[in-house]
């Protein structure tokens, strides 16, 4: 699933209005470039599940019969070839 970006920069500040409120956690750069690099790995997270899900989807692709999407042996191996890929990248 594919989140816009303002949902993206909603989650950035939300992360970086929590840290902000924890007694413990002093910043060493200002908020908004806190905010700016929540976003970033935001982004980069994103990024490598739509390439982890694109893989899965093209195992099950290639599988020799057809295995019509939402059946349960299609959500079985999405699941197995996903957490395959997860483990692959070491996520």
């Amino acid at each position: 699933m594919r989140i816009s970006r303002d949902k993206v920069n909603k989650l950035a500040h939300t992360v970086a209005d929590t840290l902000a409120e924890i007694p413990e956690c002093d910043f060493l750069e200002d908020r908004n470039t806190i905010r700016q690099e929540a976003r970033k790995a935001l982004e980069k997270l994103l990024t490598e599940e739509t390439k982890i899900d694109a893989a899965a989807r093209q195992k099950i692709a290639s599988q020799r019969k057809i295995i019509l999407e939402g059946s349960q042996e299609w959500d079985i191996l999405y699941r197995k070839y996903y957490n395959d890929e997860v483990k692959k990248l070491g996520l």
